[in-house]
């Protein structure tokens, strides 16, 4: 049986302290996602989220196991989570204050292309998405299977508003790089 469920809340924890700090040091926004946009990927990850958090959603075929429940595969879980977590903070230090909550173009945003951004074009979201799994591999329940399918949808809203805006900003040099580089997973998506 697995166990110290609160120990999954720890990459969660360091991704929220991460996000508060460095959310000082952002750009001024100039130009950003549509409200509706906003609001319909903050509705999905709510839902996703909702579906890992809280026990009422282990009711039904969304609390059985698909997995079994043992250390090894808690532990697993729990190391993927933290890889992501550990990868979704290293793509946002390295974006530094072109950093927004919402697809947003800031005043002299730059185009990063190095560090995670060289292995997938929205690398926070690979860690996210990642670090979900991994919590989801933990718990076992189908109802983190489901709620990864909706988190993954939220980002991929999201990142057809943030590709529009680097079109549009880097007319030029965003396309070769989305030749180069996958959005999501490196060589795969």
């Amino acid at each position: 049986m697995a166990s110290h469920p609160s120990l999954l809340l720890y990459p969660w924890l360091a991704l929220g302290l991460v996000w508060l700090t460095a959310a000082a040091g952002k750009k001024a926004v100039l130009q950003r996602q549509s409200a509706s946009h906003r609001l319909l990927h903050l509705a999905l990850a709510a839902l996703a989220f909702a579906l890992l958090a809280y026990p009422r959603f282990q009711r039904g075929w969304l609390g059985t196991h698909f997995v079994a429940q043992t250390q090894a595969v808690y532990l697993s879980g729990f190391g993927i989570s933290v890889a992501g977590a550990l990868f979704a903070i290293w793509a946002r230090l390295k974006l530094g204050g072109n950093w927004s909550g919402r697809p947003s173009l800031m005043a002299g945003h730059e185009l990063i292309t190095s560090g995670p951004y060289a292995l997938a074009r929205h690398p926070i979201y690979t860690g996210l998405v990642l670090a979900f799994a991994g919590t989801v591999l933990a718990l076992g329940e189908w109802r983190g299977v489901l709620g990864v399918l909706i988190v993954l949808l939220a980002f991929l809203i999201k990142i057809r508003d943030e590709e529009q805006l680097m079109l549009q900003a880097f007319p030029d040099v965003y396309p070769q790089y989305r030749r180069r580089v996958k959005a999501l997973i490196p060589g795969v998506l």
